[in-house]
């Protein structure tokens, strides 16, 4: 079966890496994979590295807007890009696409119409409520050749909204839960001291760490606003912020982040990483791992975290409490509550205790839940059955959505 993955961007992020798990636990033995991405990007490199077969696209130029000029801009990126793909298409004649994002849904979908083959959209993101939203999901009827892809039950509420509750037949949705290496990401007290070591902090400094690309919606600055209240109860602990800006105009809201450290005068307090190859060790050498995104479809950190045995602090947001049982397996907040998130902070710090439990809990969850053999074998079966329904998926049982 030849199964031809498009993603629109060359960018690396979360849904990039699901991709390249996909693509280096693929049985090659029954599925043949061709990627379709931006030219001269990082993920080609990676995908080549890999030794998957790559076509060049041009990186698609499109986001939501109210501006005319800029919608206007956005769709003719769309026209050319689907122009494009088509012809791939065509050369390549795979069984089935996977496309990589809601964007890259809509690229292929409409690359293929009349064309009979069955696109999977893989949808990362939670739609925003904007009028292209429902125009997203209105397209995804023009044609039965369409398969949504959920990575938690969140985002398959949201996508299905009001227009698709009455069309499950005609596009069914399928949730499968993202996965985590066990392996990489796994608790090692030794790699926790020794990360602490290169960073000049002691065994017993407490350290607060968030983990992710530097941009608003993952709340990094609330956090900092949050945790000038933790040094001023607890002097010596220390907030690690890893991660980069990645999009958009986020190199000038990670300036932000650094003045507003500076004006609480916490910034000896605030540590600022940047990009790390070693965040499996890092998450270790932490004593409280914070996911403060303001949504979060179905974050890959907080399954590290989990996988780490870090006692994780989320906000119970989009799929996080899909993943996390408040004081069982980690701690929820609301999202954009400063007290809150801070007096959690702190009662983390001071319940060694309540940590350990839920580092434990949570790696217990990491192993039953969410292994990547797990994983695979729900994505196979996904291709399967569009495969063996004459690429038409009508009559599958889907994994039934929930509220949230």
């Amino acid at each position: 079966m030849k199964i031809l993955f498009y993603n629109h961007t060359g960018t690396v992020s979360g849904a990039e890496r699901v991709l390249m798990m996909i693509l280096g636990r693929l049985n090659r033995d029954r599925y043949e994979p061709v990627v379709v991405c931006p030219e001269n990007s990082r993920l080609m490199e990676m995908i080549r590295a890999a030794g998957v077969r790559t076509r060049g696209l041009q990186a698609l130029e499109a986001r939501f807007t109210w501006r005319v000029d800029r919608m206007i801009r956005y769709l003719l990126s769309f026209a050319a890009v689907i122009r494009c793909a088509r012809n791939v298409v065509k050369d390549e004649a795979p069984d089935a696409i996977h496309a990589n994002s809601i964007r890259a849904g809509l690229v292929m979908s409409a690359a293929t119409l009349g064309l009979r083959v069955p696109v999977i959209w893989h949808a990362h993101d939670i739609l925003p409520r904007h009028p292209l939203s429902t125009a997203i999901r209105l397209f995804t009827c023009t044609t039965s050749q369409n398969r949504i892809l959920a990575v938690s039950h969140a985002v398959a509420d949201r996508f299905r909204g009001v227009v698709l509750r009455p069309l499950t037949h005609r596009v069914p949705i399928t949730v499968i839960h993202n996965a985590v290496d066990l392996d990489r990401f796994q608790p090692d007290e030794n790699a926790g001291q020794e990360i602490r070591s290169e960073l000049d902090l002691s065994a017993t400094q407490p350290v607060v760490g968030i983990v992710g690309q530097l941009t608003p919606r993952k709340g990094q600055l609330e956090l900092i606003e949050a945790f000038s209240q933790v040094a001023r109860e607890i002097p010596d602990s220390l907030l690690l912020i890893i991660g980069e800006p990645l999009f958009n105009r986020d190199q000038e809201y990670a300036k932000k982040l650094k003045q507003v450290a500076q004006a609480l005068g916490i910034s000896d307090r605030v540590c600022f990483l940047g990009n790390r190859d070693d965040v499996p060790k890092v998450m270790r050498g932490l004593d409280v791992l914070v996911v403060n995104s303001h949504q979060e479809p179905f974050a890959l950190t907080v399954l590290e975290g989990l996988a780490s045995g870090t006692a994780v602090l989320a906000t119970a947001v989009g799929g996080t409490p899909e993943m996390v049982r408040h004081r069982e397996n980690g701690y929820l907040v609301s999202s954009r509550d400063h007290a809150e998130l801070s007096n959690a902070i702190l009662a983390l710090l001071r319940d060694k205790n309540l940590r350990r439990q839920l580092g434990r809990n949570g790696r217990f969850d990491a192993i039953a839940k969410f292994s990547i053999d797990r994983f695979m074998k729900e994505i196979e079966s996904l291709y399967r059955g569009v495969f063996e329904s004459g690429k038409t998926p009508q009559h599958e049982t889907l994994t039934p959505l929930k509220s949230n």
